[in-house]
């Protein structure tokens, strides 16, 4: 009696979330409104960036403020 041979498994690529997630967008949404959500999107990264950056020219005002001489 021969023994059972495995068969090759073959690996197949599941997608990716972002991928998934851009196909069910590119079914239920029409161009303009895709590239709507993706404008906003990048606005609000944009914000984000932006308020990161006022936090830390505030600490570093700040910190130059603590450092200058006091008038007495």
């Amino acid at each position: 009696m021969q023994a059972a041979q495995a068969h090759p498994v073959r690996a197949t690529a599941l997608p990716s979330v972002t991928g998934a997630l851009r196909a069910v967008e590119s079914l239920l949404l029409g161009g303009g409104q895709r590239t709507a959500r993706r404008n906003a999107w990048t606005a609000v990264l944009a914000d984000r960036a932006r308020a990161r950056d006022r936090v830390e020219a505030q600490h570093v005002l700040e910190a130059v403020a603590d450092r200058a001489p006091r008038a007495t």
